[in-house]
């Protein structure tokens, strides 16, 4: 420990933080200048988009209501290793702010209107700069999320305290994506326990409720944003098919992907699958290690993020360059069940009716197969139930700020939201399965194909495997 320095408790997250007994650090404008990293990896978003969707969030707020919104932990591996932190997606689409330990007030109602929005961040200092490197100013801050009230983290307690001597209701966040399932108990979880334990009299509601309908319907900026992401993930997909042929590994597609991702200023959204062979017909593979065999084929579902946006495309690739009349054939019932998918993409469609209707689809294009009989069609519910021994999975899911964005699977389809399109005919007793994914804008005069310039028709394939050869 170096001399002088004293152990004192980070806000809100129990973890031991090194602070000094010197002097006040300087502002950030007067600290040493030999570390100028970007504020962030993607290009400055404008904060006009922050400040639209804070308006809209207001407007939902009930008089005398607060809301809080907490960043996300860094998570712990071995020993003193730690994962790089994933933006809280809540937080970013209020805000803009990427950084760890930020909290965001929000307080319509407040008697002092320079506390109706409050964000507070870590206090830069010498130490901060040496080890983790630069830490957002104030000024920073305030151009990056359009918010002019910005404090310190310290400062935080004596705030709240006074504004929820103010508030009647409180609205604090969770996790309530319905495929979560996490033992991690999450910095907004403590934060709720914490609150509720020193303040047992107010009402409480649950931020999520409001949230999801906000982040489900995508402002122009926000598509621009997707459209974005997938270009990236076009031009890694061109990469990727110039270099698949019999005899490289899985890896070595992937790395591709990472490289276009990397130079282009964006990351993975989600951990890629690139799987050939009988690979493909693991839903989640993860591995990304095997051989891509001549006459295999190789699945990719992958997608960029940018400016924490995300695309999410699943191809399949003849490792040889050319289908076989049979992964021609099941191709191609798979690309009308995407076709027929895109279109049932309409304003007032309820998910529920959208994926029943792909799998009647489905279960015509699987008798054309042979893979089922004509008897099963004779009930449509029996067709689409006998369908799922091959296609078992959903047809597509919100896509946004989260690969699976937030939503809710009882409400219709609305203009403005994007949606991943994917089915898929899993054959292990064959060896390959086949997947394709679109992803898809909602609007009130029909979908919108966002990944349309990546080549998905297998004759385009073909051509385009062999022109890269």
């Amino acid at each position: 420990m170096e001399s002088g320095a004293v152990w004192e408790m980070d806000v809100g997250r129990g973890r031991k933080i090194l602070k000094t007994r010197s002097r006040r650090p300087p502002e950030p404008s007067r600290m040493p200048a030999r570390i100028l990293p970007p504020i962030m990896r993607h290009a400055p978003l404008h904060p006009s988009l922050f400040v639209e969707n804070r308006r809209r969030l207001r407007e939902l707020l009930p008089e005398k209501a607060l809301a809080v919104v907490n960043a996300n932990d860094i998570l712990p591996t071995n020993g003193d290793g730690t994962l790089l932190m994933h933006p809280n997606s809540d937080l970013f689409y209020l805000s803009g702010i990427e950084q760890e330990n930020s909290v965001l007030i929000l307080s319509p109602s407040a008697f002092n209107p320079q506390h109706r929005e409050i964000l507070f961040l870590r206090e830069p200092n010498p130490h901060l700069l040496t080890w983790e490197g630069h830490k957002l100013s104030k000024t920073q801050a305030s151009q990056i999320s359009g918010i002019q009230e910005v404090r310190w983290l310290h400062e935080l307690p004596g705030f709240f305290h006074s504004l929820m001597c103010e508030a009647d209701c409180v609205y604090l966040n969770s996790n309530e994506n319905g495929r979560a399932d996490s033992e991690v108990e999450s910095r907004d979880l403590r934060f709720i326990r914490q609150t509720q334990a020193r303040y047992p009299l107010h009402e409480y509601r649950r931020l999520a409720r409001l949230m999801h309908p906000l982040r489900l319907v995508k402002s122009n900026s926000e598509v621009d944003l997707i459209r974005k992401a997938v270009d990236i993930t076009r031009n890694g997909f061109l990469r990727a098919c110039a270099v698949l042929q019999p005899g490289i590994h899985e890896s070595d597609v992937e790395a591709e992907f990472a490289h276009e991702f990397t130079r282009a200023r964006a990351g993975f959204a989600f951990n890629p699958i690139m799987a050939s062979g009988a690979n493909s017909c693991v839903l989640h593979y993860n591995e990304n290690c095997a051989p891509c065999r001549k006459g295999d084929l190789l699945l990719i579902d992958v997608g960029a993020r940018y400016g924490n946006y995300c695309a999410d495309i699943t191809r399949t690739l003849p490792v040889s360059g050319r289908f076989t009349r049979r992964q021609r054939a099941v191709y191609q019932a798979v690309l009308n069940v995407l076709q027929a998918g895109m279109q049932g993409a309409v304003a007032g469609r309820l998910h529920r009716d959208w994926q029943r209707e792909s799998q009647q689809v489905m279960a015509q294009e699987l008798v054309g197969l042979g893979l089922l009989k004509k008897s099963d069609l004779r009930k449509p519910d029996l067709g689409a139930a006998a369908s799922k021994k091959f296609f078992m999975h959903g047809l597509g899911h919100p896509l946004g700020l989260d690969v699976h964005d937030v939503g809710s699977y009882s409400e219709p389809f609305a203009p403005g939201w994007v949606l991943t399109v994917e089915p898929g005919i899993y054959l292990p007793e064959e060896g390959f399965g086949i997947r394709l994914e679109n992803d898809v804008l909602v609007t009130e005069s029909g979908p919108v194909n966002l990944s349309a310039s990546i080549p998905i028709e297998p004759e385009s394939i073909e051509e385009l495997m062999a022109s890269t050869r």
